[in-house]
């Protein structure tokens, strides 16, 4: 019995070292890159290059698209395109993620956010944005530090660290995690008037986390769509689904 235990702690200690240690492959999933037709942009900074997917181009209405992270974010040009006649729209791919060079982090990603976000500024009179999944801890992040028009947050969580811990109780995630993206105590900062939308099956980030963010929103609560019959990834395909965003961008 004693051997066998000694055994178990060894394991969850090698374990718990190789999910400190590999903990960013775990989170990111970059992306090889696409044949596509669509314009792109390159912007470089510290010698690393941000590649930006640009559409619809010319209107003084925009909109940065910050994805999930193993999301190829080309493949939402077609329906953004469609989508949005009246906003030029930028899909952003993160440092390592198809043509853009470097390694992502929590830190790196809102360094590009914020990069992005002030190259456009001058073309455009208002700029939104959309965060889906981990882009949804970008985009709070930008909604703290830069004026949006409206916010979109697709199956959001509270923090990657209330996830992870979900995930793995038997672990100290909070001393663990290098990356935390805590949505949750930004929310209170939160002014943007903002749209939440969740699939009804979600079994990655599970609604509990999703419910505790929307709670954390002290002023302009945001409004709240679920759609049915859908799970984590495909929730995207449904009609509904763009119906919604739609709706919410085109409001006065």
């Amino acid at each position: 019995m004693r051997s066998l235990l000694i055994t178990l702690f060894i394991s969850y200690l090698l374990c718990g070292a190789l999910m400190t240690l590999f903990q960013r492959h775990l989170l990111y999933f970059p992306t090889t890159p696409q044949p596509h037709n669509y314009d792109t942009f390159n912007i470089t900074k510290h010698k690393h290059v941000l590649n930006i997917i640009h559409i619809n181009p010319g209107h003084e209405e925009a909109l940065i698209y910050f994805g999930g992270n193993a999301e190829s974010v080309v493949f939402n040009a077609t329906d953004y395109q469609q989508d949005f006649p009246q906003h030029t729209v930028y899909l952003v791919n993160y440092r390592g993620y198809d043509k853009s060079t470097g390694k992502p982090s929590e830190q790196a990603l809102y360094e590009d956010a914020l990069l992005i976000y002030d190259h456009i500024k001058p073309h455009h009179q208002h700029i939104s944005v959309i965060g889906r999944s981990l882009g949804s801890g970008v985009a709070t992040f930008l909604a703290t530090q830069r004026t949006i028009t409206r916010m979109i947050l697709v199956t959001p969580y509270d923090s990657v660290l209330s996830v992870a811990q979900a995930h793995y109780p038997m672990y100290p995630i909070h001393w663990m995690l290098h990356d935390s993206f805590d949505s949750l105590s930004r929310a209170p900062q939160i002014k943007t008037p903002s749209l939440i939308i969740l699939a009804e099956h979600d079994s990655v980030i599970p609604k509990i986390h999703s419910i505790r963010l929307i709670k954390a929103f002290s002023e302009n609560s945001p409004s709240l769509i679920t759609i049915a019959n859908s799970n984590h990834d495909n929730l995207i395909h449904r009609a509904s689904y763009h119906t919604a965003l739609q709706q919410f961008v085109s409001t006065p």
